[in-house]
């Protein structure tokens, strides 16, 4: 079995701030152990340098098990990666580099097929099979069949963006929960899993033997899987020996002692200038008092040479406010409307006002839906139309603006676009601010977290003026203060809200729910529905 110790560790950015001082914990074996944090606190740059991707510049890492590795970008991977070579690139570095010779011997095979290239393809395939490359292949059959349902054969050159963010993250899960790996970094599993994944994510970990260091903030999920609560916050680490039922008072707790020792120390040290302040001024009347007034003056220089003990770490502050602006009644009107190959005809209404939440599997068509009333292109027969000064935001569940990636916030503030005004520096630094990104304002957007860019686009849904917002999975990389921050923000919102979620806490807080069936229909219910299938189509 495995575990992970990390001892002191300290990692600088790149712009001279320091992200780590002296993060120290240990996860044992067979422990299952959250690594929570606000966004852009630091826990993805962690999950890396355990990893071994980078080297911490201070401090030490020790692993011992296999390693199996799970990034925050899977879910949203857009390119033209295959299923076969994303299951590759998941497997233990042997596996890679003989898969590598193997398929190297093939092509040279191809290109000459001479007895040199023969006999390098027959030691290519010898390597492979030495490496455990037969096994995997048997394995990558039953992780396909369970994930997609279809076998490997029939999959393996399918591009990888033809598949939802849930289905990526169900190959990766399915790989490395069934694969020999003692120790998994999971950065983010429950993202794009619809409500049935989540809920069969929490059973394999909770079953599993393996030694488990994931980041999550799904609340349920963390309070059903976790047993040990590792905190990233003020550049250190400390761990909470119980589940996250108890994590938020342990925290308050903890945060109450640190003040209190705080205070003391200033007391003390208040005590002791002052004390060496009266001891200077008898001095400088007794000579007598002279070897006191250096005595005490020595016994300050060593308090101070110690230093307080660390404060209460700041509370993130999140600010959101989306305004709107009334509408005509009906804001959404759909009529016999028609995703192609997605759903089956379904009518609704939706009035100005209302909190809709879209519920259903992955694959159901509920992101086509919400791009299609944000205005795109999406293939559809029937009608839809929106209703009078109706303005749609859209709120993308990838974060997939590449022409934004290498701009800095204060760009693309300063810019504008067609579907906000431009923002005065003054302006775009205080709402910068408030959504606690004050210090990332010259950073480009493609090196924020997760939760730092779902923060700025809800940042540009206020400037916008939209009157109807198109959330796709909202809260899905928001830690729990913003996400908070966000649900706030939405019951102030003078508008009508459309949202996809597989977030249990989020859903619960919608008026009503349009639900998109595993056989195609498209429902209205009063209460949220989390036990829709898989979709039953052709794969």
């Amino acid at each position: 079995m495995g575990y992970v110790d990390v001892s002191g560790v300290g990692h600088t950015l790149s712009d001279g701030r320091a992200l780590l001082t002296d993060a120290t914990f240990r996860i044992g074996e067979g422990v299952k152990a959250a690594l929570v944090g606000a966004n852009g606190a630091g826990k993805t740059t962690l999950l890396r340098l355990v990893a071994g991707d980078e080297q911490p510049q201070s401090g030490a890492i020790a692993r011992v098990g296999g390693l199996g590795v799970m990034r925050q970008f899977i879910g949203s991977v857009r390119d033209s990666t295959s299923v076969q070579d994303f299951l590759i690139q998941l497997c233990a570095p042997a596996l890679r580099v003989a898969w590598a010779a193997l398929q190297a011997a093939e092509l040279s095979l191809m290109e000459r097929d001479d007895e040199a290239a023969q006999l390098a393809y027959a030691h290519a395939i010898t390597e492979w099979g030495d490496a455990g490359g037969y096994d995997a292949e048997v394995l990558w059959d039953t992780v396909t069949v369970a994930a997609l349902g279809v076998p490997y054969e029939r999959c393996k050159y399918r591009e990888l963006r033809t598949l939802s963010g849930g289905e990526q993250k169900r190959l990766a899960l399915e790989l490395l929960l069934r694969g020999r790996d003692e120790v998994l970094l999971l950065d983010e599993p429950d993202n794009y899993l619809d409500v049935p994944g989540k809920r069969w994510l929490e059973q394999r970990l909770q079953e599993t033997s393996k030694t488990v260091l994931f980041v999550s903030h799904d609340r349920e999920l963390l309070a059903a899987v976790a047993d040990r609560v590792v905190t990233i916050e003020g550049g250190t680490a400390w761990v909470h020996g119980g589940g996250f039922a108890s994590y938020h008072e342990a925290r308050a707790n903890r945060h109450e002692r640190m003040a209190e020792l705080r205070r003391r120390w200033e007391e003390e040290h208040a005590r002791l200038k002052e004390l060496t302040r009266t001891l200077q001024q008898q001095a400088k009347i007794s000579p007598d008092m002279a070897s006191r007034y250096r005595a005490m003056a020595n016994r300050l220089a060593r308090f101070e040479a110690v230093g307080p003990p660390p404060d209460k770490p700041a509370d993130q502050q999140v600010s959101m406010r989306l305004r709107g602006g009334r509408t005509g009644k009906r804001a959404i009107t759909c009529v016999g409307l028609e995703l192609a190959g997605l759903m089956r005809p379904f009518d609704a209404e939706i009035f100005y006002g209302e909190r809709i939440g879209v519920l259903g599997a992955n694959g159901a068509g509920k992101s086509h839906f919400l791009h299609l009333l944000a205005g795109s292109p999406v293939a559809h027969t029937g009608e839809w139309r929106l209703g009078a000064r109706v303005v749609p935001g859209l709120f993308a569940q990838t974060h997939a603006h590449a022409e934004w990636f290498d701009r800095p916030l204060l760009d693309l503030l300063w810019k504008g676009a067609e579907d906000r005004p431009s923002v005065d520096r003054g302006r775009a630094m205080s709402v910068l601010r408030r959504y606690g990104l004050g210090e990332q304002a010259e950073q480009p957007f493609g090196t924020l977290s997760g939760g730092q860019q779902a923060r700025f686009q809800i940042l540009l849904l206020e400037l916008s003026g939209a009157t109807l917002l198109l959330l796709d999975e909202p809260t899905d990389n928001l830690d729990v203060l913003s996400a908070e921050a966000l649900d706030e923000a939405l019951d102030s919102f003078d508008g009508t809200v459309l949202a996809v979620t597989h977030d249990r806490w989020f859903a619960r807080s919608f008026d009503r729910f349009l639900v998109f069936g595993a056989d195609g229909r498209v429902y209205e219910s009063n209460e949220p529905v989390f036990d829709e299938t898989r979709v039953q189509r052709a794969r």
